[in-house]
């Protein structure tokens, strides 16, 4: 299967969008900010690692979509922190993108990248 199923399409570029919003959003903190009184650089290098899942979704990675994955479970476990419906919000996100990078159409679409390459 050569052809990128939609859904991987959305995931990756829901990806990049997010962490390239949330890196631009951190570095200006940064700017403003003493960075190790913040956490701000720690908050960046997940936005960075966002738009590598990304990135590497479009490419065909198997590997990233477990990266993509750990990732938002972080941001599930993060949020327990502040609000039940905050966490919740984030659960039904990590479900539905957990859905669309294991189902069958993406299973096969990965397997075919690492076989060829």
């Amino acid at each position: 299967m050569n052809k990128r199923p939609l859904p991987i399409i959305l995931v990756a570029l829901l990806y990049i969008v997010v962490g390239a919003g949330g890196l631009l959003l951190h570095l200006n903190d940064l700017r403003s900010r003493h960075a190790f009184e913040t956490d701000m650089l720690w908050a960046s290098l997940v936005a960075l690692i966002a738009i590598v899942a990304g990135v590497y979704l479009f490419r065909g990675s198997s590997w990233a979509r477990w990266l993509a994955l750990v990732w938002i479970m972080f941001h599930v476990i993060l949020s327990a922190f502040n609000s039940w419906s905050e966490m919740l919000m984030h659960a039904l996100i990590c479900a539905v993108i957990a859905y669309f990078l294991f189902r069958q159409p993406a299973d096969q679409y990965f397997s075919a990248r690492t076989t060829v390459s």
